[in-house]
């Protein structure tokens, strides 16, 4: 029984291990800032554009994009383009049938990717794609490796390798083990800003309630404080005549 025990806890920890970067990869720090609608707006049209043709976001509703300041108008223009309704789930166009033989693997849902993968490691993990001949796909990942999903932003980014002296997975910050090889449409630093707002929308995806939840709470505790001022004070005046 105890090796039993053993063995289901090593087969527990292996999707762990093997769905990782390299152990000692750094990650590089993600700016989010989910108050800058600006930037949760151009995340959303990125995710749109780019994502959510096999991924989808399906806990999400396109009305909840008024919260980040887009109007009806605004939401069907240019985050809808399938003809659906503005109340309607954010769900991926591709069948789950056609992923897995594409692929080999049903792409996930991105809902709550960021609260399971967190911001930092999805922003290093969309900047540390590079070309490897040895996958399927023709990709590979520093911070995911033998990762199925090919690199569908190399047009923007550019296609990257590893530097010479470096190998999958090394240890060190993920980006000084990669190179440009052919340039892509965006320099770096365009680039980088794009990965921070579609993180940053993918962040906002993950709890769209946040910023209320926070500023509810907030009312909360000085409710509670002008409370317990006021309960002091009354406490005083019973207890004045005994004193």
């Amino acid at each position: 029984m105890r090796t039993m025990k053993i063995l289901l806890f090593i087969a527990l920890l292996v999707p762990f291990a093997t769905h990782s970067g390299g152990s000692d990869l750094v990650l590089d720090k993600a700016p989010i800032d989910t108050s800058d609608h600006a930037s949760l707006q151009r995340g959303a049209k990125s995710f749109v554009e780019y994502c959510l043709t096999c991924h989808g976001a399906s806990f999400m509703r396109y009305n909840r994009h008024r919260d980040i300041g887009m109007s009806e108008d605004d939401i069907r223009g240019q985050l809808i383009h399938t003809g659906q309704k503005t109340g309607g789930l954010m769900e991926s166009a591709m069948k789950k049938k056609e992923a897995e033989e594409w692929f080999g693997v049903v792409p996930p849902d991105l809902s709550v990717i960021a609260r399971a993968r967190g911001a930092d490691w999805l922003y290093t993990y969309l900047r540390t794609f590079y070309r490897d001949s040895t996958t399927y796909s023709g990709w590979n990942n520093l911070t995911f490796d033998k990762v199925a999903m090919p690199h569908v932003l190399h047009q923007l980014q550019g296609q990257q390798v590893l530097k010479a002296d470096q190998k999958s997975g090394s240890s060190g910050s993920a980006m000084s083990n990669l190179e440009i090889a052919v340039p892509g449409l965006m320099t770096k630093a365009e680039y980088d800003n794009f990965v921070v707002d579609l993180v940053n929308y993918m962040v906002y995806l993950g709890e769209p309630h946040a910023a209320h939840r926070k500023e509810l709470g907030t009312m909360v505790i000085l409710f509670l404080i002008g409370m317990l001022g006021l309960t002091y004070l009354l406490y005083k005046e019973y207890w004045r005549d005994i004193h």
